[in-house]
Parts: C-alpha cells; structure tokens; sequence
C-alpha cells in the first residue's frame, strides 16, 4: 500500500500532522471494511458492536451499559438496537422494579449471526493483524494512546 502522502496526493506540514490525518485516513479505510464485510447480513458496525457486546455481557444488559462500552458510542445507540430487535437478534426485557428500565440481550439468532461473521472476519483480520509485529502493534498502541492524552 502507498504511503499516506501518496494516497491523499498531499504534502504535510509536519511528522505530527501527517500522522493524524494518517489516523484518519486508516480508520475510515477500517470503517468501509467493515460496512462492506456487514452490509450483506443488513447490519452496520455500530449494531455489530452491540451484539458483540450482548454476547460478551453474557446476561442481560442495560442501554447505558451497552453505550460506555461501544468502540462508536452513538448517540443513537437505542434506535439502532430496536433495529436490532426487529431483526430477531436482540431481545428486550423490562425491569420489573423499576418498569423505565430497559434490559437488552443477544437472542439465539444474534449468536449465529456473530458465529458466521467471526468465521468471514477471521482471515481478514489475521491478515491485517500480521501487517504488525507485536513490538509495532505496542508502540502503536502507546502512541494513540497518548494522543488521546
């Protein structure tokens, strides 16, 4: 792949800048990835990333609880999950104490299609993962990590 500088036809006016903007660049390259990998199963990343956190809650979750974790925390996180919901693929509980709590949970149907997608996302991401030595991915992770202070 050519370098950012190459890809964006642009000149930097630093190491710093080119860096953000490569930031960018690479994480809307990861995001048509995944809405080319989804689109087929009528999902987007954001819902992805609710199921995925439905099946590692392993119990029933609240929606607060579902948006501290999401990777994209969408402020449309609620409606997104009704989609969900009306797929088949979430199931929603109210609280008996407290009837303005919402519980959500990954149905049967959710895990399978996670299973499937894992299966398809597997070799991709070995691929893109190898791209990286483990001392690179530390360093990478330190320095975006720091950016983010």
């Amino acid at each position: 792949m050519p370098g950012i500088d190459k890809e964006l036809r642009s000149r930097f006016e630093s190491e710093q800048h080119k860096a953000l903007l490569n930031v960018l660049f690479t994480a809307n390259w990861f995001r048509s990835r995944q809405v080319a990998l989804f689109k087929p199963f009528g999902i987007s990343p954001q819902q992805y990333n609710i199921l995925r956190i439905l099946r590692g809650a392993k119990d029933r979750m609240n929606m607060h609880s579902v948006k501290e974790r999401m990777i994209d925390r969408a402020p449309n996180a609620t409606r997104l999950t009704d989609k969900l919901i009306a797929k088949g693929l979430v199931a929603r509980e109210r609280c008996e104490e407290d009837r303005r709590v919402v519980y959500v949970r990954i149905s049967p149907k959710g895990l399978e299609l996670l299973a499937t997608i894992d299966e398809l996302n597997k070799a991709d991401m070995r691929d893109l993962m190898d791209r990286l030595t483990a001392a690179d991915a530390a360093q990478l992770n330190e320095s975006l990590d720091r950016m983010r202070g």
